[in-house]
């Protein structure tokens, strides 16, 4: 059975339904990794995530990422810095998705914003209730996939903190993992990795980053593991490209 990774599709619904196609994908067949960030700056996040829920339950491994999260933390919680964060990393267009493309009228205002948060909670808590038991990470004899990527600093990967499984960078991506699998991963667009969005292989052979950036322009990238273990990489470049989107990932 070959593997299939995809990561921080962020709305971009078209572009995730084209490379599936592209790829032949195949539930009987492949089994297809999502790593998470589903949500957020693109402008079909509602669409993406009910799709993504029905490749779970075609046998889709579904992961957690930090947008995510953010979405969580936001409706389920309400705090000013759960709010806050979401607004400034793409709440506005995910809201959008479930209210309405015209919900705002202009700038977003705290109190629609508020209100689009109520009405998601009240009609879409089948979304929220997936969203929270989203995966950290999932494990093969060789492969370890997660959003973020893996604490070096941590003598058991295993038990790091979730914020690490979601949110770490530097300290991931610029030292050795120390862990006999290689690690495939999102979150940091492979652009700020190699200056390329295409996927970025380290030269120590212990990490994978896929995220191509799509939802800034870029390409939505698919990582295939094939049943010898060669990898082969499938790319779709944006069709929707939203100007607004904030250089925060």
């Amino acid at each position: 059975m070959r593997i299939l990774a995809i990561s921080d599709i962020h709305g971009c619904y078209d572009e995730f339904n084209q490379l599936l196609y592209d790829v032949q994908y195949n539930p009987a067949k492949d089994k297809l990794i999502l790593l998470g960030d589903y949500v957020d700056r693109g402008f079909k996040s509602r669409e993406v995530i009910e799709q993504v829920m029905k490749l779970r339950d075609e046998g889709a491994i579904t992961l957690r990422g930090n947008h995510d999260q953010m979405m969580l933390d936001a409706i389920l919680f309400d705090t000013d810095e759960a709010n806050s964060r979401w607004i400034r990393n793409g709440a506005r267009h995910t809201i959008e998705s479930y209210c309405g493309a015209d919900f705002f009228e202009g700038e977003m205002d705290r109190a629609r914003y508020n209100e689009g948060k109520a009405y998601i909670k009240k009609q879409f808590e089948h979304h929220l209730s997936f969203l929270d038991t989203l995966a950290l990470f999932y494990e093969t004899d060789t492969h370890i996939f997660v959003h973020a990527g893996i604490n070096p600093g941590v003598e058991d990967w295993k038990l790091q903190p979730q914020h690490d499984f979601i949110w770490i960078r530097e300290p991931f991506f610029n030292y050795p993992t120390g862990i006999n699998k290689t690690v495939v991963f999102g979150h940091t667009p492979a652009v700020n990795l190699h200056d390329s969005e295409q996927i970025w292989f380290c030269g120590e052979g212990d990490k994978i980053g896929i995220d191509g950036a799509c939802v800034y322009g870029k390409q939505l990238n698919c990582l295939e593991i094939t049943e010898e273990q060669e990898y082969r990489t499938h790319s779709v470049r944006f069709i929707h490209h939203d100007v607004n989107a904030k250089a925060e990932q």
